[in-house]
């Protein structure tokens, strides 16, 4: 007796589970129409762009050899975190490239020689990249477009051990968008 009754208590729940959903009523929710017929898409014009120039930021200017953007690197006295006068024509015109830029970003490396604790050399290029970043927001860049970090004596220009190698490796570089 056991199995016809399972059978057909069975029997009931599948049919139960073959119902269909009921039918719409008048005024409920009305359905979109997703035929490729009834899609409309808006196609606004694409401005034309020109390779290496972004909103007049051009990468060929810091890569131009006549230009003074192509120099990346203000050099510092030993010991010291002080940017040079020598060296403010060339701050200036990296932080009017910010300004009129406000999509680049800047990474800015400081560097120290090889003389010193690992800890000093680290501190002291990153006094260094924070005086570089620091001249550039009183210029007018902003606090968002500039990273300053310290390699330390980490990345050496010259390994020479000699004063005019150290004085090489005492320095700030800026690196642009793309460059790190």
């Amino acid at each position: 007796m056991r199995n016809p009754l399972l059978a057909l208590l069975a029997g009931l729940t599948l049919a139960a589970c073959s119902s269909q959903p009921p039918a719409p009523e008048q005024g409920g929710a009305k359905v979109e129409d997703r035929s490729p017929a009834a899609v409309k898409v808006d196609v606004a014009p694409v401005a034309p762009v020109t390779a290496g120039k972004t909103d007049g930021f051009s990468l060929a200017a810091l890569k131009d050899p006549k230009s003074i953007l192509s120099k990346r690197s203000v050099f510092f006295d030993f010991d010291q975190y002080v940017i040079k006068d020598e060296f403010k024509p060339l701050v200036e015109a990296h932080a009017k490239l910010l300004v009129a830029n406000p999509q680049v970003k800047m990474l800015i490396q400081g560097n120290a020689d090889e003389r010193g604790s690992r800890e000093y050399n680290l501190a002291l290029g990153q006094k260094r990249a924070e005086a570089l970043k620091k001249m550039l927001l009183l210029l007018g860049a902003k606090e968002s477009q500039i990273e300053a970090v310290s390699l330390g004596e980490e990345k050496p220009r010259c390994t020479e051990h000699d004063e005019t190698c150290w004085a090489q490796n005492r320095r700030d570089d800026m690196l642009y968008s793309g460059e790190f």
